[in-house]
C-alpha cells in the first residue's frame, strides 16, 4: 500500500524552497552584479546582515523536506521553529516566512493522524 504523506508539509517545503532560491539569488546577484567598489561593499554588508536569516530558512526547508518524506513529526516541528527564528532574526523579511512557518506547524499537528493511518494500513496488510 502507498504511504500517505502530508500535503501541507509538501506545500510548506515547496514555498520554503522557492523562497530560499529567491533570496540566495537576490543577494548573490547583489554582490556579483555590482560594478563599483562602494556598491560591492554595500552589497557585502547587506549580505552579511541577512546571512543568518538565509541559513535558518534553508535549514528549515531541509527539515521540512525530511519531515515530508519520512513522516516524522519532530522534523516538521523543527522546521517550523527554524522558520520562526529566521523570521525573528531578520524581521523585514518575516512576511515571506510566515506562510511556510504556519504550514509547518499545521503539518506537524496533522502528521499524528497521518502516522496513525499509515500504521493501521500496515497492520491490515500484515493480516
Amino acid at each position: 500500500m502507498k504511504v500517505k504523506r502530508s500535503k501541507i508539509l509538501l506545500v510548506s517545503a515547496i514555498l520554503g524552497l522557492l523562497y530560499s532560491i529567491y533570496i540566495i539569488s537576490y543577494f548573490s546577484n547583489g554582490i556579483f552584479g555590482s560594478k563599483g567598489s562602494t556598491e560591492v561593499l554595500g552589497a557585502a554588508i547587506a549580505t552579511a546582515v541577512v546571512t543568518p536569516h538565509i541559513i535558518l530558512v534553508v535549514l528549515a526547508t531541509i527539515f521540512n523536506w525530511i519531515a515530508y518524506f519520512s513522516n516524522k513529526r519532530g522534523f516538521a516541528l523543527t522546521g517550523g521553529i527554524l522558520y520562526a527564528v529566521g523570521g525573528a532574526i531578520f524581521i523585514m523579511y518575516i512576511i515571506f516566512v510566515i506562510p511556510s512557518m504556519i504550514l509547518s506547524f499545521v503539518g506537524y499537528a496533522k502528521l499524528k493522524k497521518i502516522i496513525e493511518i499509515n500504521n493501521s494500513i500496515t497492520i491490515e496488510d500484515k493480516k
